[in-house]
């Protein structure tokens, strides 16, 4: 399956939704795992604004990858992050989209704010 790289270099990037855990299967509450290393995925919903365009982009990060509070409206960078084409057939009916992944999700709050004074 094609990965193509995004360059975050130009974008501004916040948390929109709290990182969840993702559930690959909603019948049973099965959870998603990475198929490398066997750690819990997780879900990070953000905001991402780059040419004066802004998107909320679902992005699937291994848990260990998320480091810092995040909460909505921190600013955060994303590492190595990726996106893949995907299509499927549902009942008939054709879907198709793009799935986002990225090694980490590092909250910038205490980068921003500076350093706390002693």
């Amino acid at each position: 399956m094609r990965q193509i790289p995004v360059d975050t270099a130009g974008a501004v990037v916040m948390v929109a939704k709290s990182p969840q855990v993702k559930v690959r299967d909603r019948r049973t509450g099965e959870v998603a795992t990475d198929m490398e290393t066997g750690a819990k995925l997780m879900t990070v919903d953000v905001m991402f604004a780059a040419n004066e365009e802004v998107e909320i982009l679902s992005v699937t990060v291994p848990e260990p990858g998320i480091s810092g509070e995040l909460s909505m409206g921190t600013p955060v960078a994303l590492t190595g992050l990726i996106a893949r084409p995907w299509e499927n057939d549902f009942n008939g009916q054709k879907r198709h989209g793009i799935a986002f992944r990225a090694v980490a999700v590092t909250s910038l709050a205490d980068a921003v704010a500076g350093p706390k004074a002693a």
